[in-house]
C-alpha cells in the first residue's frame, strides 16, 4: 500500500496592532498647612501652570438658607460636635437609658390578700361537684386578686456625663454624614406659626415628617410660633440629647445655635 503523505499547514499569527500610548499630564501636589498647590505640565507645549486652592482639612461647611429659601452663605460646623467618630454601641446604650428613665414604674395591682372581699369559705368543701375554694378573692373569679401582677418599681438606669456627651456627639456626627442637618438664618424674626411653617418648608419640613428644631436657648416667642406645627419638635441646645437627635429625620439648627456651639467647642 502506498503511504499517505501528511501535509501540515503553517498558521501565521497576525501581527499585533501598534497602539500609541498617550501619556497623561503630570500633576504634582504639595500641601502646605491649609493650602493645596497644584502644578500641571502640558505635554504639547511644555507650559507649566500653577494653581493654589485654599482648602481646610476636615472642613464641615454647610450651606445656610434664610426664611425666604435664598442662600445665606455657608457656615462651618464645629468639629468637636459634628466631626467625631461614630460609636453605634454607645448611642444604643444612651437611647436604652433614656427610654428606661421615662418609665414611671407606678403600675400596681392587688393580690388576693389585698382585695376587699370576705375571706369566708364560699361553699362547702365536698358534695357540690365543683372545685374546692376557700374564698371569692381567688384570681379566677371576677373581682378577685391578680396573680403575679405588676408592683411599683424603679426602672431608671444611669449613664456617666462623659458617656452622654460622647453619645450625643456621635449622633450629631452621624446625622451630618447622612446629610440630615440644615441651618437656617434669620429665624429669630419669626413671630407667627404660618411664617414659621413657610420658613421651615425651605429646609424640607412636611407635616408628616419628623423634624427637630434646635434653638440656641429657650425662646418663648419662637416656642409659641412652632409648637402647633405637626411633625415638628423644638428644643434648646442645652437640652439636646441622643434620643431626640436619632429620632428625628431632619435636624434644623438656627445660625445662632451653631455660633453658640462653636463658642463652647463641645464643652456641653
Amino acid at each position: 500500500m502506498a503511504e499517505k503523505k501528511v501535509t501540515t499547514k503553517k498558521t501565521t499569527t497576525p501581527k499585533k496592532a501598534i497602539v500609541k500610548k498617550t501619556v497623561a499630564p503630570k500633576v504634582t501636589k504639595t500641601v502646605k498647612k491649609d493650602a493645596i498647590k497644584v502644578s500641571v505640565v502640558k505635554k504639547s507645549s511644555g507650559e507649566k501652570l500653577n494653581a493654589t486652592v485654599s482648602v481646610k482639612p476636615g472642613s464641615l461647611k454647610i450651606e445656610m438658607v434664610d426664611t425666604t429659601g435664598k442662600s445665606a452663605g455657608s457656615i462651618e460646623l464645629p468639629k468637636e460636635m459634628f466631626g467625631a467618630k461614630i460609636n453605634s454601641v454607645l448611642m444604643a446604650q444612651a437611647v436604652r437609658v433614656y427610654l428606661a428613665n421615662q418609665r414611671m414604674g407606678t403600675a400596681f395591682t392587688k393580690s388576693r390578700g389585698e382585695v376587699t372581699l370576705t375571706k369566708a369559705k364560699w361553699y362547702r368543701q365536698k358534695g357540690t361537684g365543683r372545685a374546692r375554694h376557700g374564698a371569692q378573692s381567688a384570681p379566677i373569679f371576677v373581682g378577685g386578686g391578680v396573680a403575679h401582677g405588676p408592683k411599683p418599681r424603679d426602672y431608671s438606669l444611669a449613664l456617666s456625663k462623659n458617656m452622654k456627651k460622647a453619645a450625643l456627639i456621635s449622633a450629631l456626627s452621624a446625622k451630618v454624614q447622612a446629610g440630615e442637618v440644615a441651618v437656617i438664618a434669620g429665624f429669630e424674626k419669626i413671630e407667627k406659626t404660618s411664617g414659621a411653617a413657610k420658613a421651615l418648608s425651605h429646609t424640607g419640613y412636611t407635616r408628616k415628617g419628623k423634624m427637630l428644631l434646635v434653638l440656641p436657648k429657650h425662646n418663648e416667642k419662637l416656642f409659641k410660633a412652632v409648637r402647633n406645627l405637626a411633625g415638628l419638635s423644638v428644643t434648646a441646645s442645652e437640652l439636646l440629647h441622643t434620643y431626640e437627635v436619632l429620632h428625628a429625620k431632619k435636624i434644623v439648627f438656627m445660625k445662632e445655635t451653631i455660633d453658640a456651639m462653636s463658642a463652647e467647642k463641645g464643652n456641653k
